[in-house]
């Protein structure tokens, strides 16, 4: 599941809890990994719907953070759509697209799969913001 170099993002915070979420830094850019487990579940048996928008929203913000060296970004706006149920323990990779970036806003989106089944969809606007004072 976690063959070659992938990285944890550690979190102290909310993802702390929810997560461990990876990463993979490849030619073509960042890919992430979620796998999921018994915590993650609602209360049909499949992934919770907000832990994959947390996962969604963590890649595509750190993603336009990685692309456009800003110290920090804030979400301003995030659509998801859900296409498919994630079945506990499968796990959920994507690899976020900046679709494009202004002064001060970044636009992305990425799919998010489980092997090659399309499972979400997250599109979204990101803020840069300085680093703190």
């Amino acid at each position: 599941m976690l063959d070659g170099n992938w990285e944890i993002l550690t979190d102290e915070g909310f993802i702390g809890l929810i997560g461990p979420f990876y990463r993979l830094d490849t030619p073509e850019g960042p890919q992430f990994r979620f796998p999921t487990d018994q915590r993650h579940h609602n209360l049909r048996g499949v992934l919770q719907g907000g832990a994959l928008m947390t996962f969604a929203d963590r890649v595509l913000g750190t993603t336009a953070r990685f692309l456009t060296q800003a110290p920090r970004t804030a979400t301003v706006q995030m659509n998801m759509q859900f296409i498919d149920a994630v079945q506990i323990g499968e796990v959920v990779e994507t690899m976020p697209v900046m679709v494009r970036a202004t002064k001060q806003l970044v636009f992305m989106s990425c799919t998010l799969m489980v092997g090659e089944r399309t499972v979400g969809v997250a599109n979204g606007i990101w803020k840069k913001l300085a680093a703190p004072q």
